[in-house]
């Protein structure tokens, strides 16, 4: 069986040998430091080295998926990430009409060379991609977080016709490309932070009303052309699993481990059978201070727990440059461990 066959099939939530294993997306600091640890020299060949069933070939985050002849990014709110309470572009807007001064971006500029090229070359593993889709940390931006949180309150109406405009940019890039890939992409893989450390950042009913409308489109636009659905949202997001399921969620990423309600044992109890997971390592104590052996024994609980539709990687995705090498190591060697499924 290839890594592209077991991953539909572990997803779908059918009989699998194997757990599968992701890498993830290392930070570029840490690609270098991967590298000399493991005598590689390309991000592909230490994937085939660990065994990496898996691959995030997305056409947003490709230089030139976005040919504006002014020079602007895709999305650019100009937002100042450093500053708390910085304010986005359209922060003081009260009406509808004032957002259609904001330059949007033309769907006509978008560019899928690079991305399906790719994707051609990619090989027999699991392909996740489509547009990523963060409507919500988009919209947050284009408001300033404190200003779209308010906004949710005082100008209901500017806070959706932003979220519609976004979200409408995504869905006709979305459709443009599933029509240029086709059967090239196995999962449509999006993702917005809905969750912090110890619960959601706003309320379910303000997520109900602003966010899961466009949400469940997503993952009917996905599921319409064939794919499976996967979802990121880092940090508290138990709540809103149930909600995720009833959209047509196929399988859940990242499991930040030590988030509130997150835990392997929490999740398996409620949601085994029902969804598929991606993730569940602890990147912020156990893959960062642990030994390779508490790494092991962490992959094999976590898979006695969730497994077998489970595809194991670091509960953040893009591993910083303080994990050890050896816990890499590690975590793909106990990933890949044979086990009696199937």
């Amino acid at each position: 069986m290839t890594s592209r066959e077991l991953i539909k099939r572990l997803v779908a939530r059918q009989p699998v040998p194997r757990c599968g294993f992701w890498l993830g997306n290392p930070h570029p600091d840490t690609w270098p430091i991967l590298h000399r640890h493991f005598g590689t020299t390309t991000e592909e060949e230490l994937r085939r080295k660990l065994g990496d069933d898996v691959r995030w070939i997305c056409p947003q985050f490709y230089s030139d998926a976005y040919r504006d002849p002014d020079g602007r990014a895709l999305l650019d709110s100009g937002l100042d990430r450093e500053k708390h309470g910085s304010v986005g572009p359209l922060a003081a807007c009260t009406t509808v009409a004032e957002i259609e001064r904001f330059p949007w971006p033309n769907p006509d500029c978008l560019s899928f060379d690079s991305c399906l090229r790719d994707l051609r070359a990619a090989g027999d593993v699991y392909r996740l991609s489509g547009f990523w889709c963060c409507f919500y940390h988009n919209v947050a931006d284009l408001f300033g977080m404190e200003h779209y949180f308010m906004k949710m309150h005082t100008d209901p109406a500017v806070v959706q016709a932003v979220t519609d405009r976004v979200c409408n940019l995504y869905y006709q890039a979305n459709e443009r490309f599933f029509a240029a890939a086709g059967d090239l992409v196995d999962g449509f893989f999006f993702g917005n932070d809905f969750g912090c450390q110890t619960g959601l950042v706003c309320s379910p009913r303000d997520l109900d009303t602003f966010v899961f409308p466009w949400f469940r489109r997503f993952a009917e636009q996905g599921r319409r052309h064939g794919y499976q659905v996967v979802v990121h949202s880092c940090g508290s997001v138990n709540r809103l699993i149930p909600r995720m399921i009833d959209a047509g969620v196929d399988c859940l990423h990242p499991l930040q481990a030590r988030a509130r309600d997150m835990e392997a044992e929490r999740l398996a109890r409620d949601f085994s059978g029902r969804l598929a997971f991606l993730g569940g390592i602890d990147a912020q104590e156990l893959m960062t201070h642990g030994t390779p052996d508490q790494i092991r024994a962490d992959v094999r609980r976590v898979k006695k727990l969730l497994g077998p539709n489970l595809i194991v990687s670091p509960s953040h995705e893009a591993i910083l440059p303080n994990v050890p090498p050896e816990n890499v190591r590690a975590l793909a060697e106990a990933a890949l461990e044979p086990e009696a499924y199937g």
